[in-house]
């Protein structure tokens, strides 16, 4: 979790008592006392229960995948490496939050799959897709089975968070393991950063991935620099050290533009993958390509400071002035001003002084990840114009309103406020699970607990 200095304290206070400032962000500390008490009921009460231990799959091992908005058990039940590494960290977690040690029994259920299934004997790193029996699955090369950058890295998130709780030697080892996997065939020694698509021997697919995606892109790069991050606090070793430098220096000083947001996409030297110089009507038939990612961006801040706290034992200031860019770039362009919450898609055109939203629902991951990192930047930017404090408050208001499912328990997938159906949407699929709100969750809660003792 990121911290400040001790030092900073002090300073804050002189600084509040001669501007007049009592309550940055118009609250009180029994507000503050309140929220995260609210926030661990939500947590134990409403989330981990309709959980954990649903998902753990007691037949074949790991964690279902598919459950309805009523919680009942829907479709084949395939599992991702992306959703099952989740569950580890999140129960590694969960562990060290509360103490309890079924959450690492649910951890080390999840390791065992991940070692005896997903992890491809023959050439190494972990499979993307395999069967609720644990069979790799081909998908979009018929050839082949899948791997990518992405995938591995959250293994390796999960692994470390596992290991930080249980000291099992054999979980660092395949932790490590996979660690040289993509050293040895993901990572570029020329450009820099990690190319996302693997044949199944470990090789890079120079080109890009199905559909012309191309071979670079900023998602797997924060996921790359967030189990670096996790791996670096378990296993100080030096090239993963300089890996986590690396990635910290090309997502902060490359892949972040000058407007404070991400690029989503980058070919292989690196050099972006832009529809700025075309119509609009061009943009929107390719806008997956290129956009702004207002989730993305505010979770990059945070990963971001996290990195460097991790190198340098404080956040650096370059790190902080860059990761305070990108919230404001989203504050600004991408808040909803009338609910709260961060809009998922956005475009700046070339030439128009404000940004297009493109999408303006609100997908739950954004939203908890917005909560998290607004509160950091509450406290090392009490007295801001944004006002943070304000909009944590606002946003945390808005995920009770309109994103809770109060009757079944967990996160509806989309906001109700813009997608009422999302009530009867999936609670559970490959691609949701509880690892963004349980982190965002147990971040606030620590902090405000921090900030109470100070």
């Amino acid at each position: 979790m990121i911290t400040l200095s001790k030092n900073f304290y002090p300073v804050l206070i002189i600084l509040l008592f001669l501007t007049g400032v009592k309550n940055p962000g118009h609250c009180q500390p029994a507000d503050m006392k309140k929220v995260a008490a609210e926030m661990e009921d939500l947590l134990l009460k409403n989330m981990m229960p309709v959980w954990y231990p649903r998902v753990i799959d007691k037949e074949y091992g790991g964690y279902l995948s598919n459950f309805n908005y009523k919680w009942e058990m829907t479709g084949s039940q395939n599992k991702m490496i992306v959703t099952q590494s989740r569950h580890v960290w999140a129960c590694s977690e969960m562990k060290a939050f509360t103490g309890d040690p079924v959450y690492l029994d649910y951890a080390r259920h999840g390791f065992l799959f991940l070692r005896d299934h997903m992890w491809d004997k023959q050439y190494g790193g972990f499979f993307n897709l395999v069967s609720r029996e644990g069979t790799p699955l081909k998908e979009a090369d018929p050839k082949q089975f899948a791997k990518n950058a992405y995938g591995n890295a959250y293994a390796i998130y999960g692994l470390a968070a596992y290991y930080r709780e249980s000291r099992d030697p054999g979980v660092l080892e395949l932790a490590k393991e996979a660690f040289a996997w993509l050293e040895k065939g993901s990572h570029d020694p020329v450009y820099g950063g990690y190319f996302q698509f693997l044949n199944q021997d470990g090789t890079p697919i120079r080109e890009g991935g199905p559909g012309g995606t191309p071979p670079k892109d900023q998602n797997s790069s924060i996921h790359i620099l967030e189990a670096l991050t996790e791996l670096y606090h378990v296993w100080p070793d030096d090239l993963v050290r300089k890996r986590l430098d690396e990635m910290l220096h090309l997502i902060r000083d490359v892949i972040v533009n000058d407007k404070g947001s991400l690029q989503l996409y980058l070919n292989a030297d690196l050099t972006p993958v832009s529809y700025q110089d075309s119509s609009k009507k061009v943009h929107l038939k390719h806008y997956a390509l290129d956009h702004m990612s207002f989730g993305h961006d505010v979770e990059t801040a945070y990963l971001l400071m996290e990195a460097s706290e991790a190198l340098n034992s404080v956040a650096d200031s370059k790190t902080l002035e860059i990761g305070k860019k990108m919230v404001d770039n989203s504050m600004n362009y991408g808040w909803d001003n009338s609910n709260a919450g961060v809009y998922d898609v956005g475009y700046f055109y070339k030439n128009e002084k404000s940004v297009t939203i493109i999408r303006d629902t609100k997908n739950w991951w954004a939203q908890s990840e917005t909560l998290n990192t607004l509160l950091i930047m509450s406290e090392l930017y009490p007295d801001d114009p944004l006002n943070y404090r304000k909009r944590f408050f606002d946003q945390w208001k808005f995920i009770k309103d309109y994103l809770i499912d109060w009757q079944h328990g967990d996160w509806y997938s989309g906001s109700t406020d813009k997608e009422p159906r999302a009530k009867e949407g999936t609670k559970a699929n490959i691609w949701k699970g509880n690892y963004h709100t349980t982190r965002a969750l147990i971040n606030c809660i620590t902090r405000i607990r921090e900030m109470g003792k100070k």
